[in-house]
């Protein structure tokens, strides 16, 4: 096939008629001249039995040596099976996205179709199943682990071997919940991204295998009643600021989650009806905790103290925060009470072994535990039906615990 047929000074003289016409040059590039003057490159070839052309630029701006350049690199594309034109928009809208890139990067923005971008489109999406502590913990997670290493990688470029290089350092400090937390996240996002077309697999599969499986602690509790009744009487002769001590007696009468208890809110109370109602962020939903007697009388006596604070429990520091998450804890170890002996999740242990001990319906200690189903329909439907059988378990609970002191 001849190509570069004629010399510039051809083309240079090429003069208008009265219809268009085209010069070859060969191998499929021809310069068109108009009537009206203009000279306009074209490349004219066939790709799957179709013919085809497409313009490379106006002479003289786009000179012989640039023309021949660009019909060079077609002749390529169409022996590797490319169709020039096609490779050509591709390529127009590579740059298009490359300039946008670089301005979302100055910006402070994400890289299109990179991991962080994905990303935040796969959290936007599932913003509203989520409980906004979640969503928050998600978000964090993902900034603080993940972005680092994969943040502008194109999703369609990250290996099984990226994945692991972020997951690893998490198995080597093991700190293996974060480490299936976060590979469940990133496992998410890739779903996301092969549902919306931005690739086609899902790298961090493999990846699962490779991370130990996680061993479940069993906090440390007293379940025997004698002992636990000296803990009490340990309790009620403890010497710490007047907040601490009742936030410390409280604890066994209403066996919540430790964070639960030092996060109790002013507003969340109903002393009239002797309930306190929380959200509970761990299973997403508003619990409610009836109050003994014994719970609405140290609530009642710490409230003058506390009661224009937004927490019952306010931090010593007065500086707008809860008690902190160690007092109880380190309470207990004041004590003489060890980790591996008593811990302060331990309470909802002891209540609920000595609880199913003593007979109580199994569903309704669940419930008074805030173990409740993620449905919505059944935890509004279970927290109603077994409210008033709470109510006097609770109230026998405290009184229970008050015999045990004096044994």
């Amino acid at each position: 096939m001849a190509v570069n047929i004629n010399k510039d000074t051809v083309y240079r003289a090429a003069k208008p008629k009265e219809k268009d016409y085209m010069i070859n040059d060969g191998g499929g590039l021809y310069l068109v001249v108009h009537i009206n003057g203009s000279k306009l490159w074209r490349f004219v070839y066939y790709f799957n039995g179709k013919r085809k052309k497409f313009s490379l630029g106006g002479y003289p701006d786009t000179n012989l040596e640039i023309a021949r350049r660009k019909s060079e690199e077609a002749r390529e594309n169409l022996a590797n099976g490319l169709d020039p034109n096609s490779f050509k928009k591709a390529s127009k809208e590579l740059k298009k996205i490359e300039s946008l890139n670089e301005q979302r990067l100055n910006q402070g923005l994400s890289v299109i179709g990179s991991f962080n971008d994905i990303s935040e489109k796969w959290l936007k999406s599932t913003e509203h199943l989520v409980s906004k502590t979640t969503h928050t913990k998600k978000i964090s997670r993902l900034n603080r682990l993940a972005y680092p290493f994969l943040g502008n990688k194109q999703i369609t470029d990250i290996k099984s071997s990226d994945i692991f290089e972020v997951i690893k350092p998490l198995i080597e400090r093991n700190q293996l919940e974060t480490a299936h937390r976060l590979h469940g996240e990133i496992s998410s996002i890739f779903a996301y991204a092969i549902v919306h077309n931005y690739t086609n697999y899902d790298p961090a599969q493999p990846v699962a295998k490779q991370i130990p499986a996680q061993k479940v602690k069993h906090r440390a509790a007293i379940i025997d009643p004698k002992l636990f009744g000296q803990l009490l009487r340990d309790i009620q002769n403890y010497q710490g600021t007047f907040i601490v001590v009742n936030a410390f007696k409280l604890s066994p009468l209403l066996f919540q989650r430790p964070g639960e208890i030092r996060t109790m809110l002013w507003s969340d109370i109903d002393l009239d009806e002797k309930e306190w109602r929380p959200y509970i962020s761990k299973t997403d939903f508003h619990h409610i905790v009836p109050l003994s007697n014994q719970a609405v009388a140290i609530i009642e006596e710490i409230k003058p103290l506390t009661h224009r604070s937004v927490y019952v429990f306010p931090s010593s520091r007065g500086d707008g925060r809860p008690m902190s998450d160690n007092t109880i804890r380190t309470a207990l170890k004041t004590l003489g009470y060890k980790s591996d002996v008593m811990t302060a999740h331990g309470f909802r242990t002891t209540a609920s072994t000595l609880l199913n001990e003593q007979g109580w319906n199994p569903d309704a200690i669940e419930r008074q535990l805030a173990h409740t189903p993620r449905d919505q329909v059944r935890a509004a439907y279970n927290r109603a039906q077994y409210l008033d059988e709470r109510r006097r378990m609770m109230q026998e609970w405290a009184d229970y615990l008050d015999n045990l002191k004096i044994k």
